[in-house]
């Protein structure tokens, strides 16, 4: 899971992406999927203003959930990633967590960042470059993806 979808727990100017992921949440809570958050992402969610952050780890809290640390395996296939012009050098951060996901035989990785994430230029790309190594390829969803019907 990227910062991006625990960011959206408290983004009351998208409505539906927070109804969203509060759905999902919920789902987390009932353990309908095994989480795996970066240390990255705390890393990230660290940087944000204090009221932000104790929100945000607040929501954490309410969830099973396995932290795992980037590891240099991580990191080169990162830099893969980038050599291989899946996304530029500014968002290394956003290609980190996808090889933490790949590395860590995560099924998803789940973001609501469409820019650099959830689009089908990056995920070609990213599987291209995960098949070319020998790694598995990862699905990007959004969380509404993970919803399940009613």
């Amino acid at each position: 899971m990227d910062t991006s979808t625990i960011g959206h727990l408290i983004a009351d100017d998208v409505p539906e992406k927070m109804a969203d992921t509060h759905e999902l949440w919920e789902l987390l809570q009932q353990d309908k999927y095994e989480v795996i958050i970066s240390d990255l992402a705390f890393d990230e969610i660290n940087r944000c203003s204090t009221e932000k952050r104790d929100a945000l780890l607040k929501y954490i809290t309410l969830i099973k959930y396995s932290v795992v640390s980037i590891t240099p395996q991580q990191e080169e296939l990162a830099q893969k990633y980038l050599q291989h012009g899946v996304l530029s050098k500014k968002s290394l951060d956003d290609l980190t967590h996808i090889a933490c996901s790949v590395l860590n035989n995560c099924n998803y990785v789940v973001s609501w960042n469409f820019r650099h994430f959830v689009n089908i230029k990056t995920i070609n790309r990213v599987n291209s470059v995960n098949v070319l190594f020998g790694f598995r390829e990862v699905k990007i969803v959004p969380p509404s993806m993970l919803l399940e019907e009613l």
